[in-house]
Parts: C-alpha cells; structure tokens; sequence
C-alpha cells in the first residue's frame, strides 16, 4: 500500500524532501508526492482566522479515488475542529486521509525562535500519529509511542518518534525504528 504526500499551501519545499525521505525509511511502501486541487479558502473560518479540517478532508476525498492507499495533506494553515481550539492533525479512523499542519508545529510560535530540526521531528511525530489512526490505531498510553495523545505542544516534545511494540503490528508497512 502506497502512501501519497499532498501538500496544501506547505511552502517549504526542503523540509517537504526530507519527510518523504524520512518516510522512505520508515515504510516499505512507496512514497509518492502528489498535488490535490483544494481550494482551501472554502474551509477558512472568519470568525476563527483558522481552516476546518474535517471539511478539507472531506474536499480532498473528491480528488483521491484513483489513489491506492494512504493520503496525507501537509499544510502551512492553522487548522480546527469545532470542539477544540486548534489541532496538530486529524485522520479518518482506519480510513484513507488525513492532515497535518505546521503552523502550531513551528517552535517560532512558542520562543520566537525557528528551529527546522525541532520543526521537522514534530512534523514527523504528527504524520506517524495521523497515519497510525489511518491504520485503525486509537491513542495509546505508551508516552514512548507516538501514537500517545498530544494535545498541545510539550506532549509532542516528550512523546517518542516511532510505533511501540504494541503499535507497530498495526501499521502496515511499517519497518522497525530505533529511536
């Protein structure tokens, strides 16, 4: 099973190259970067200056069907759910699609500091973490695992960057990683 990168207004282009790279190593399955026609400005919320993800997803799933696989969208934008405040990422539980924004992931938004290598592992935390619920997988209580909850900031920090023992069966495709 394949999986698709479909950046939605990700800009950078570099850190784009090393998570598919990233991801290359992780999976043995086929790493494919592909362009979805979203028109993102449908899913922007005046009132919140934030984009609904759920209705992203749901737009991109018009464009998908051709795609044998998982597809994640990578976005710049600062994303929600209604219930919440704002959201690293969200998936479709043991579906096909999932996003993940940088936005809240950028460690200039916490110090005033940008930092790619902490951008980038929080990056790769949340695309492991959506993609595991793709794969049917709930959160679970493993701190080492990423596929612990994580709702602000310091979880994504403190939680592993790989699938625990428990986890990693699940995903498909999936190789063993040594963190």
């Amino acid at each position: 099973m394949d999986i698709f990168v479909a950046p939605v207004k990700f800009s950078n282009a570099l850190m784009l190259g090393d998570l598919i790279a990233e991801l290359s190593r992780r999976f043995y399955s086929k790493i494919n970067l592909i362009e979805l026609p979203v028109n993102i400005e449908n899913h922007m919320s005046k009132e919140r200056k934030q984009y609904f993800s759920t209705s992203i997803i749901a737009e991109a799933i018009n464009f998908t069907s051709a795609y044998d696989g998982k597809v994640i969208l990578l976005t710049d934008l600062d994303i929600f759910v209604p219930v919440l405040t704002f959201i690293f990422g969200e998936a479709q539980l043991n579906g096909k699609h999932s996003i993940v924004s940088a936005c809240r992931l950028h460690e200039e938004f916490y110090s005033g500091k940008s930092d790619d290598k902490i951008l980038f592992e929080r990056l790769m935390k949340e695309i492991l973490h959506e993609l595991g619920h793709n794969f049917g997988l709930r959160h679970c209580l493993d701190w080492d695992c990423v596929m612990h909850s994580s709702p602000g900031i310091e979880e994504v920090d403190i939680k592993g960057n790989a699938y625990c023992n428990k986890c990693l069966p699940k995903v498909e495709g999936c190789k063993q990683y040594f963190h």
